[in-house]
Formats: structure tokens, sequence, C-alpha cells
């Protein structure tokens, strides 16, 4: 009984350790990092996909045909006055290399050049992240889905942002989610 106790007390002990490692890594990080990096490890846990828990998503509304959102997706990126910098047809690509039909799949280049020029001003390896990209994809089912990278960890997920990028940063955030949202419904 006695040997069991120690072990549970030592494993008591490794554990608060590892917690205030863990704290004291984060020392510095923007205060929302940790919630950032708790929702990410949730959502890998869940799907045990990477990918999966670094993108947002939204299904799109019953009803609506890849052509309705494609052209949703782009009319509300205007209305936001985000530049348009690139489309790449994929799916349209897959299908003429294959001889044959595969599914629907569009990705969609968005940007702010001069936000984008100030996250490369930040950091260099913010433009692996450029320009901001959203996908609308057919998945094996035939349901229509619209995803884009979680923009939290390039905004919380280290040392704070300076005030005046984090504010750009948070707008191009809401930007995204405003096309992603609306498209989803087949706004205009």
């Amino acid at each position: 009984m006695k040997a069991i106790r120690s072990i549970l007390a030592l494993v008591g002990l490794v554990a608060l350790i590892a917690l205030a490692y863990g704290a004291w890594s984060f020392r510095g990080f923007d205060p929302k990092a940790a919630g950032v990096y708790w929702n990410m490890a949730k959502r890998l846990a869940e799907s045990g996909n990477a990918a999966e828990a670094t993108v947002w998503k939204r299904k799109v509304a019953e009803g609506l045909t890849f052509d309705d959102v494609d052209q949703s997706i782009q009319s509300v990126a205007l209305s936001e006055n985000i530049r348009d910098v690139g489309q790449l047809p994929l799916g349209e690509q897959v299908s003429l290399m294959r001889g044959s039909d595969w599914r629907k799949l569009k990705i969609y280049l968005y940007c702010n050049p001069l936000t984008a020029a100030k996250m490369v001003d930040f950091s260099e390896a913010y433009s692996a992240y450029l320009p901001c990209r959203i996908a609308l994809v057919e998945d094996k089912a035939g349901d229509l889905w619209i995803y884009s990278l979680d923009m939290d960890m390039m905004i919380y997920g280290g040392k704070p942002l300076p005030p005046d990028l984090r504010e750009e940063a948070l707008h191009v955030k809401d930007v995204i989610l405003a096309i992603m949202d609306q498209a989803a419904e087949g706004a205009f």
C-alpha cells in the first residue's frame, strides 16, 4: 500500500512539474494562446486529423448549388472589400486530367495587401499563410462545405502582435468568417 501511495505521489509531482513547465513555456505569449492550442488539441483528439484541427468549416445550406455558393463567396468578398487575388478550380483540373468527372473543389485567394505586408514585416514566416484561402468543396457524399485556415493560431498563438497589426489581422479574420458564414447560407 505504501508503494502505491509513493507511485501516485510521484505521478502527481511529475504532473505538477509538467503543468508548471507548460505555463512557464507560454510566458510572454498572447493571453489567448493556451486556449487556442487547447481548442486545437481537442479538435485533433476528436478527429485524429491535424488538418481538421487547424481549420474553420461551414456546411452549406441544403438546396444551394456549387454555382450558387461560388457566386455568393465572390459577392460577399466584394462587399467586404477584400481583394480577390486568384481562384483555383482544382476540381475541374482533376476532372480534365483524369478524363472523368470528379468532385467539385475551388480555392479562392483573398488578400489585403497592406495588412499582408505588415504581417511579413513582423515575421517573414507569415508569408506561408498568404493569401487567405477559402475552399468550396463537395464531400464524398455530395454535400458542400466551405473551409478556411483557423486564423486564431496566427493571431493569438505566440507573442502578442503589435496593437495596430493585431487590429488589422482581426479585421481580416472577421472578413473571412463573414464570407464563410454568409456564403454557406447563399447570401449575396
